[in-house]
Order: C-alpha cells, then sequence, then structure tokens
C-alpha cells in the first residue's frame, strides 16, 4: 500500500477553496508534496487561499499553515 499526500486549501474565513491551482493532486511523498507546494504558493495566494494543510492518507500532518509573510 503507497502512502499519498494531498493538500487542502481554505480562504481567510476558512472555507474551502477549490480549482485552479489547487487542483487536488496527490503526491507520492511528503518532499513531493512540499517540493510542489514551494513551486505554487505564490499562484495559491493569488487565487484566494489564505492557509494549506497537508495530509497523509487523509489525516492531518501539519497545518493549517498561513500563507501570509511574516511582519
Amino acid at each position: 500500500m503507497s502512502e499519498q499526500w494531498t493538500w487542502t486549501f481554505a480562504d481567510a474565513d476558512g472555507a474551502p477553496v477549490t480549482g485552479e491551482p489547487t487542483t487536488g493532486t496527490g503526491f507520492p511523498t511528503q518532499s513531493d508534496a512540499e517540493s510542489w507546494f514551494g513551486e505554487v504558493w505564490h499562484d495559491l495566494a493569488e487565487a484566494g487561499v489564505a492557509s494549506v494543510t497537508l495530509h497523509r492518507d487523509g489525516a492531518v500532518v501539519y497545518g493549517p499553515m498561513s500563507l501570509e509573510a511574516a511582519p
């Protein structure tokens, strides 16, 4: 059985954000999931995503993690 790493996306009110660029892509490893996120987080923020949560096989690994820059 292989692991599935996925992200969920929320707006500033905590409501789910779906559609591009939040396509429900699964990743085989945590590293792959985090690498993808590192490449697209600016696009996600521009699409209205305020926070993300990483899941492994449906269980929360960490998050929600804000996309806002620290002051």
